[in-house]
């Protein structure tokens, strides 16, 4: 079986999982553990269904960086629970998910799976230095659009979306990327800053919607072209001018916001320990006790069993 990277965007998947499954899941002590067990089933079946040999659980080790923040204030800012000065802030979580994500984290790493975050990054950063450089196919798992911007035909890079549910599952290529929007998938991200995007506190510009985005960056292929164009005033009508000129300072600092980092220094796919292997001796004994202990049902077996079929 020839080699093949996962991408995990984490927590869109614990998230899914979190929301996906009845809470009243829950391990001996009154602990939810429907996360937990959503997750060990999601990647049974995405590493068994899209072949996968290289698995890596992106992080975020800052949801919400700083430095995108002070670009756009409005950033992801309808998710902040409490702003704390000098650290990243906390994240609207709800207590019946946050008590599962340090267990999500012992799981993976009994396991062996790689966990890679970067300090002042999200796991959008990661995944798209992964994504940029690995050297073998990768297969990216989000529910979020906004990693649509990775996708790479040439590189061989897809996404497999989950946001219809893990039994509707679409797995994006260029073709299928410019079929729904009409942009190519190096196009997305100014797209998206175009349009804008509640999810993210993305404002976008005021009088633009999703076909004006996708016609203006069809005609001058990306919004340093689009901008350079109604500078010089060839072809951009002037309702448009004057909608990006309301929005010029908006425009200045999006991109850098919107668009992934590309260029982290992360461990390679080797130091990561990225290669899926079974789990064996002491680390399987724990496992197999914590699917007791937790209530962890049959995800745990399944879990396993697809991590055995990688000797």
């Amino acid at each position: 079986m020839p080699d093949r990277l996962m991408l995990l965007d984490t927590a869109s998947l614990y998230f899914r999982a979190f929301y996906g499954m009845p809470d009243t899941i829950q391990r001996a002590d009154g602990t939810p553990v429907n996360a937990v067990r959503g997750l060990l089933d999601m990647i049974a079946r995405l590493t068994t269904d899209y072949n996968a040999t290289h698995l890596i659980a992106c992080w975020d080790d800052d949801w919400r960086p700083q430095w995108r923040v002070d670009l756009l204030p409005s950033y992801k800012g309808h998710r902040v629970a409490e702003v704390v000065a000098g650290a990243p802030d906390v994240e609207i979580v709800p207590a019946g998910l946050e008590a599962q994500i340090p267990m999500i984290r012992q799981v993976l790493e009994l396991a062996g799976i790689a966990v890679v975050g970067a300090p002042e990054h999200e796991a959008d950063d990661v995944i798209g230095t992964y994504a940029s450089h690995a050297d073998l196919p990768v297969d990216v798992v989000t529910g979020d659009r906004d990693l649509f911007q990775v996708v790479d035909d040439a590189r061989q890079v897809r996404v497999i979306y989950t946001a219809r549910g893990m039994k509707n599952l679409e797995v994006l290529t260029d073709a299928v990327v410019v079929g729904k929007y009409r942009v190519l998938p190096e196009q997305y991200a100014d797209y998206a800053l175009l349009r804008g995007d509640a999810s993210d506190g993305l404002p976008g510009v005021a009088g633009i919607g999703e076909k004006t985005a996708a016609s203006l960056l069809g005609e001058y292929g990306s919004l340093d072209g689009l901008l350079a164009a109604a500078d010089t005033g060839s072809g951009v009508s002037a309702s448009v001018r004057s909608k990006l000129n309301k929005a010029s300072d908006y425009l200045k600092v999006a991109p850098a916001v919107v668009k992934v980092v590309r260029g982290l220094k992360l461990p390679s796919l080797e130091e990561a320990g990225a290669q899926l292997h079974p789990v064996d001796g002491d680390p399987r004994a724990e496992l197999e006790q914590l699917a007791t202990d937790w209530n962890l049902g049959g995800s745990m077996k399944r879990f396993l069993a697809a991590l055995d079929h990688h000797l």
